[in-house]
């Protein structure tokens, strides 16, 4: 057999593959899709009447602001975890963010330990938050994941991980804008603790979020 016969019949019965947009430029997509709904989430909660005020100390301000970019992070090291040509530190760009709103909280209660002992350090429950910014991370969550289920060939653990993250930060910071809990180690548990749960179970459940049907080619008779 020729080699251009061999070549046309091992082509034959492909199908274009559209190239995938860079992961810059996905993430832009991302936000497009996930930024609305967890505005609107926030506006329907009511927003906290003292949000003005808070948004003046620079603490709060950081504090959200660490959030935000620690989605921003999770996400775009997501859509870089599921391809192969991305290099590696990439992939661990959340973690900058991550530390910077830990680091913050933590000095929070630092300061209120210093000024007040244990007493200021005291857990109640708040159960809401988990529900809560499950719920704010939901559309972001179906978008990544459907973004992923595209590209994910590679590290999908990491990427399923990533991208949960990505997801409750965003669902995170757009609590504090309703839900008016201050008490940084009630945020550290709470809040922070259910991003860290939720992005462990994504990440656990990676195999079965990114599963991808396998495509084979009908053959041709002849």
């Amino acid at each position: 057999m020729q080699t251009e016969r061999l070549i046309a019949l091992l082509a034959r019965d492909l199908t274009p593959v559209r190239r995938l947009a860079p992961p810059g430029r996905r993430l832009g997509f991302w936000l497009l899709v996930s930024l609305p709904p967890a505005v609107v989430i926030a506006f329907a909660s009511g927003l906290r009447p003292d949000l003005a005020a808070r948004l003046a100390d620079p603490a709060f301000l950081l504090e959200v602001l660490a959030a935000l970019a620690t989605a921003l992070a999770g996400a775009y090291a997501a859509l870089c975890a599921g391809l192969p040509d991305q290099p590696t530190w990439k992939l661990w760009l959340p973690l900058a963010p991550l530390a910077l709103w830990l680091g913050t909280l933590g000095r929070q209660c630092l300061d209120l330990y210093l000024r007040v002992g244990l007493s200021g350090l005291t857990v109640t429950s708040d159960a809401m938050c988990l529900p809560a910014i499950a719920l704010g991370g939901l559309v972001p969550a179906v978008a990544i994941v459907a973004m992923l289920r595209r590209s994910a060939s590679v590290r999908r653990t990491h990427a399923c991980f990533c991208g949960a993250l990505a997801a409750a930060a965003l669902g995170a910071a757009a609590l504090r804008f309703y839900h008016p809990v201050d008490a940084a180690i009630m945020v550290i548990v709470w809040q922070l603790g259910s991003v860290a749960l939720l992005s462990l179970l994504a990440g656990a459940a990676a195999r079965i979020l990114l599963l991808v049907p396998s495509r084979r080619p009908t053959a041709r008779t002849r």
